[in-house]
């Protein structure tokens, strides 16, 4: 009788066996070779599930974007507006060594976004997630009212150099400099839609 194969559970133990060496060594060291040694496996196996590093990367941005989903959860939409957008859009910047990895993540597969089209697609849905959650924090700034495009696109320009910024320069852009530049941008945008 023929082995059943949970294909299902195979990649959930890639990904677990990917994120690991992700988060002990940096992306850049998630290589086929490597995803396939954490996991105990042969690189030929994992080339099964993962043909190119950029399919390994499309399947790791899917879990970063599943996780900064998972960490807004209801609980968290609760209180003032202003510090709600807050803690929304700090789930999508590198504040910690996970969130780090993850824009590592998107880094990367931006690089490539420009010849790959599943890189290009799968960073289409990422760049729609920020932009909705920009779009999001502005209308809850503006007391409800539609989210002004120009504000939109601001505030996610803001949080893409946030993130750029922070992976290039961490001296210079720590932790408690993006949230402050982040709370000086959402109380502007809080007193622009104050009603008069």
């Amino acid at each position: 009788m023929p082995k059943i194969v949970d294909h299902d559970a195979r990649r959930a133990e890639l990904a677990a066996a990917m994120w690991r060496v992700v988060y002990r060594d940096g992306v850049g060291a998630a290589t086929v070779r490597s995803i396939a040694a954490e996991a105990g496996w042969s690189p030929s196996a994992l080339r099964h599930y993962f043909a190119t590093q950029t399919e390994l990367l499309v399947f790791a941005m899917e879990h970063v974007m599943a996780e900064a989903a998972g960490r807004f959860t209801a609980e968290a939409r609760t209180g003032p507006p202003r510090e709600v957008a807050q803690r929304m859009l700090e789930e999508l910047l590198p504040l910690d060594r996970q969130r780090v990895r993850e824009a590592e993540v998107w880094l990367l597969l931006a690089a490539r976004a420009q010849v790959d089209p599943a890189a290009r697609e799968r960073m289409t849905e990422a760049d729609e997630g920020v932009r909705l959650a920009a779009e999001l924090a502005v209308t809850l700034l503006s007391g409800g009212q539609p989210a002004d495009d120009a504000a939109t696109a601001r505030l996610h320009a803001l949080l893409d150099g946030l993130t750029l910024h922070a992976l290039l320069h961490p001296d210079r852009m720590p932790p408690h400099r993006i949230r402050d530049l982040l709370a000086a941008h959402l109380d502007q945008l809080a007193a622009a839609g104050a009603p008069s």
